[in-house]
């Protein structure tokens, strides 16, 4: 999982952006949403064709996270059709889920804009809750 990090740095520097939305644009992969109703959101690919389908009813903050947690499944599992993310399973302990969230985290949570707040009482859980995170993967950021 070390080289996720990596992978997300790159990923930066080749499309200069962390939003998962313009990057998922960027490379081709398709974006729906759509009613899931309890299921967050998922990645699927039929004939090579990579989509990214996240739920409707999740503000706008929740849609960022999904979408990059979804991205990770495209970039680091690209050839599976990831299980529904579901309310229930989002702190899934399953290795593909773990690699999505720390991709997620890594790309919404860049480490120069943890350096911007490094002076500050805002704490990594803060920082992450107001760029869209949930809180408690924080955790998942590698310094």
């Amino acid at each position: 999982m070390g080289n996720i990090k990596g992978i997300v740095t790159k990923l930066i520097q080749t499309y200069k952006t962390n939003n998962p939305f313009e990057i998922a644009q960027a490379k081709n992969i398709y974006l729906r949403f759509q009613d899931l109703v309890n299921t967050y959101g998922y990645y699927s690919t039929y004939k090579r064709i990579q989509m990214i389908h996240i739920n409707n009813r999740l503000d706008e903050h929740m849609q960022r996270f999904v979408c990059a947690h979804e991205l990770g499944h495209a970039i680091l599992h690209p050839r599976s059709n990831t299980p529904f993310l579901r309310n229930k399973t989002l702190f899934s302990i399953d290795k593909i889920e773990v690699e999505a969230n720390t991709f997620a985290v890594e790309l919404l949570l860049p480490d120069e804009l943890i350096n911007d707040f490094r002076d500050t009482s805002i704490t990594l859980q803060d920082l992450a809750s107001i760029n869209g995170i949930p809180r408690e993967f924080a955790k998942l950021k590698f310094f």
